[in-house]
């Protein structure tokens, strides 16, 4: 599954924005917000997708470090691309690699965002993530989901008969599974929001 998506998403870099701008530009704000983001951090993004949200990470911290992670590699170009573009002195980066195994050194984030990852993941490779999360996060940093919303059976109808359609795309939905992960893996909810874009709902949480 996990090359099935990675060729899904190479295929979909120059289209994604569409999407993006479309249904989770609203929840991206909200995780901006609800992180407390300060410029000086550490801040990871993992599965940047087509980098609009690790645009505004890199345009709210110019003095720190931002580092985006994806699976796919023509998003984490695109990501790159769009970074340096507008902020070429940023110390920004992007990298192909797994969200289950980040090529980064212990406590080093002081924020970690990922948006409609978990999703794709299986729920051994969901917990590989969270606990990865938990490792490169520092002491007092916090990490910040956005999930697919479950609030609204219309939706959840439509979406899991989406997501037997194409599961590298869409995925489940895991908000129920991602919740009982937390205890097990050592965080706790300090922040959650649920929002709809366009009839998408969203579910933001941040944990530490």
């Amino acid at each position: 599954m996990a090359r099935k998506t990675q060729q899904v998403y190479d295929a979909l870099a120059p289209v994604y924005p569409v999407s993006s701008y479309l249904f989770h530009a609203d929840a991206h704000r909200a995780a901006l917000r609800q992180s407390e983001v300060r410029d000086g951090m550490n801040i990871l993004e993992v599965a940047t997708g087509s980098g609009e949200l690790f645009r505004k990470l890199v345009e709210l911290n110019p003095t720190g470090r931002t580092v985006g992670i994806d699976l796919s590699h023509q998003m984490a170009a695109r990501s790159q691309r769009m970074a340096r573009k507008h902020f070429p002195t940023s110390a920004s980066a992007c990298y192909t690699a797994s969200g289950c195994r980040l090529p980064l050194a212990d406590h080093s984030f002081d924020r970690i965002f990922s948006c409609l990852m978990l999703e794709l993941l299986d729920a051994p490779a969901r917990r590989l993530a969270l606990m990865e999360f938990r490792r490169v996060l520092r002491p007092g940093g916090r990490a910040t989901l956005v999930l697919i919303g479950e609030d609204s059976r219309v939706f959840n109808w439509l979406f899991r008969r989406a997501t037997r359609t194409i599961p590298a795309f869409w995925g489940p939905q895991t908000e129920g599974a991602v919740l009982q992960l937390f205890d097990e893996i050592g965080f706790r909810i300090v922040a959650s929001q649920r929002l709809r874009q366009n009839g998408y709902p969203s579910f933001i949480l941040t944990i530490e």
